[in-house]
């Protein structure tokens, strides 16, 4: 059995010129660069392509006590070539503006998109979406909810934001994830660590979401 190697790291490159190509919502950047090889030489210089996505925060929506999900879907023009449809059932998300915190856009897109706070917000992890070309990462949570009340279709009209909300079963969900009806890397991420997690741990759950539920309600 091995250990996970010593990695090279960020002094390893050497970053000769940064060019800027397109700068609009998202910005391309053509970077011209040098790299050590694990033996130690210098590789390049070479050219890459550079999407600055920003960093992004999704969040699936979990009611521990009726063992649902609610999922967004909205349309994806990424998703234009999507055999079954360019709308996309995915989790609550946004982007990281200048100042905030990643606690703070959870709590910003949940109310937007959907209409409702968490009762606990319990970390998943973080990624990087496509490093190969792009510098996006996203911090996953699961957000335990009461779900009873939440749907309908939501969204900032001047984002031309039109997000509907669909409530599944956690098992109708992991069966749509086994038959590629959900199809999202973040979805995806979510959805297998839920199902990671046994019936003590969400027998746990409810009884906080019960607990926090009761400690809500008036005198």
């Amino acid at each position: 059995m091995h250990d996970i190697p010593t990695p090279l790291v960020a002094t390893d490159v050497d970053l000769q010129q940064r060019e800027q190509g397109y700068n609009g919502f998202f910005t391309l950047e053509k970077l011209t660069l040098r790299h050590r090889a694990f033996d130690g030489r210098w590789i390049g210089p070479m050219t890459r392509e550079l999407f600055r996505r920003g960093n992004a925060v999704c969040v699936l929506l979990y009611d521990p006590i009726a063992d649902c999900v609610v999922l967004t879907e909205q349309f994806r023009v990424g998703a234009l070539t999507d055999s079954r449809s360019p709308w996309l059932l995915e989790l609550v998300a946004g982007m990281v503006e200048d100042g905030e915190s990643d606690l703070e856009v959870a709590a910003r897109e949940m109310w937007e998109e959907a209409q409702c706070q968490s009762l606990a917000l319990l970390p998943i992890c973080r990624y990087w979406v496509s490093p190969g070309g792009s510098d996006e990462e996203v911090q996953l949570y699961c957000a335990l909810i009461d779900s009873s009340g939440v749907g309908g279709v939501h969204g900032l009209a001047d984002e031309h934001e039109d997000i509907r909300l669909v409530t599944l079963s956690r098992q109708r969900c992991l069966e749509a994830l086994q038959d590629g009806v959900l199809n999202n890397a973040a979805t995806v991420i979510a959805l297998q660590w839920l199902a990671l997690q046994d019936d003590t741990k969400r027998q746990q759950w409810q009884a906080d979401a019960r607990r926090i539920m009761a400690s809500q309600q008036p005198e």
